[in-house]
């Protein structure tokens, strides 16, 4: 008989009585053990989930890519709703007073914007005519020797053909919209996927939080609390971008094409808003913001006030960011080095072009989560920590009981 183990001789049938703490390990033993399958499935699921995703995008673009932008809005904006329906607030007003708000704030960005944008486009041809003119000249006096004879090269050609490349812009650009239209039925449904954005999107708001508890009712009711855990986990690391970066990206780019306009910087504007966005690639955005600067402080040299100006802007707004703006915002939650970012970014814009340049970085901090649940569960197992000194000493502690006779 088992150590630890007695039998009890009554009336009827044999009694065996377990002690409590045996019991009680054994519970637990199960439970982790149960734990394990249901992490290991969730892995499993998550994973097939994206798999899934790249399959829908790469075979049906037309359909998928409004679904994922109705998705993405509803998630961003979920939140929103979900606090005034705990206000007492009906979820169908929620839903509506919440899109009609955002509808309002993209229209009215949009109007400040295009003809912004628009006024800046037509400077570009000037802003690279004068730049090749002007520009290889005043670096040639700061540096006070003579650049080498294949930059003047260049810059004298590019200054030559800027006109020819604009006025060859708007025939080429014709031509590409006529061969897309040409195709009549990839035409209406990219029209017909653009104009259904907005409605998935008011649809999958309203019904957002219902789903969710769709998906969790088939999930086994002992598994439910650990999935429902990992799911939350998930949440943080998505929140975190979706809504992170697209604040510290407006705020940045509020702050650098202030800076730059303080600077009279030409472009200040779209070179703000290129830096600021460009920011969620780390070290991109900054870098081609301050190349742009030092190109335009270069066309509009004013003194070297200007140069301190630009530099300023910089400064303040990497250390605002730093320290600040991302900290607050996004916090710690997504935890992927600047490294990881870069590398996610080349693998998926190589196997999925520009879709897989937007899903970069949300689904490596996906699989992030995934990766830190299956390390966490494979340092549980007998097999890392290999069997500790009780079990060692005494078999019957591991909850095998020993062989007889």
């Amino acid at each position: 008989m088992a150590a630890g183990i007695s039998v009890t001789a009554a009336p009827g049938p044999t009694v065996v009585e377990v002690p409590r703490t045996l019991n009680r390990r054994s519970v637990a033993r199960l439970n982790a053990r149960i734990a394990r399958r249901v992490d290991i499935a969730w892995c499993l699921a998550v994973l097939v989930g994206i798999v899934l995703l790249f399959g829908l995008l790469e075979l049906v673009p037309g359909a998928s890519v409004p679904l994922l932008v109705g998705w993405a809005g509803a998630y961003a904006l979920n939140p929103f709703v979900t606090r005034l329906e705990e206000k007492g607030l009906p979820r169908v007003l929620g839903t509506s007073l919440v899109f009609l708000l955002g509808t309002m704030l993209l229209a009215g960005a949009l109007l400040y914007l295009v003809p912004v944008i628009r006024d800046e486009v037509i400077k570009l041809p000037g802003f690279l005519r004068d730049g090749t003119a002007q520009v290889v000249p005043r670096l040639e006096a700061m540096l006070g020797q003579g650049l080498p004879e294949f930059i003047t090269e260049r810059a004298e050609a590019l200054r030559a053909n800027v006109t020819q490349i604009f006025e060859k812009a708007g025939p080429i650009a014709a031509q590409v919209l006529s061969s897309v239209a040409g195709s009549t039925a990839r035409w209406v449904g990219a029209l017909l996927g653009i104009s259904l954005v907005p409605v998935l999107l008011f649809l999958l708001l309203l019904d957002f939080n219902g789903m969710h508890e769709k998906v969790l009712g088939l999930v086994p009711r002992p598994a439910v609390g650990l999935v429902t855990r990992r799911f939350r986990q998930v949440d943080d690391v998505l929140g975190a971008f979706v809504r992170g970066q697209l604040v510290v990206g407006t705020i940045l780019s509020v702050i650098y094409s202030l800076g730059l306009s303080i600077a009279r910087i030409d472009l200040a504007i779209a070179i703000g808003i290129i830096a600021g966005f460009g920011n969620m690639v780390p070290y991109l955005g900054t870098g081609i913001g301050i190349v742009l600067a030092a190109l335009g402080t270069l066309l509009a040299w004013q003194g070297p006030w200007q140069i301190l100006a630009v530099a300023a802007t910089f400064i303040v707004g990497q250390m605002l960011e730093g320290f600040v703006i991302t900290p607050r915002v996004v916090g710690d939650r997504v935890g992927l080095s600047a490294m990881t970012i870069i590398v996610a970014i080349l693998i998926f814009s190589e196997l999925f072009g520009f879709v897989g340049i937007l899903l970069a970085v949300p689904v490596s901090a996906v699989l992030k989560v995934v990766v830190e649940v299956a390390v966490e569960r494979y340092t549980e197992t007998r097999t890392y920590r290999g069997p500790s000194f009780a079990e060692a000493a005494d078999p019957s502690a591991s909850g095998s009981e020993p062989r007889t006779g």
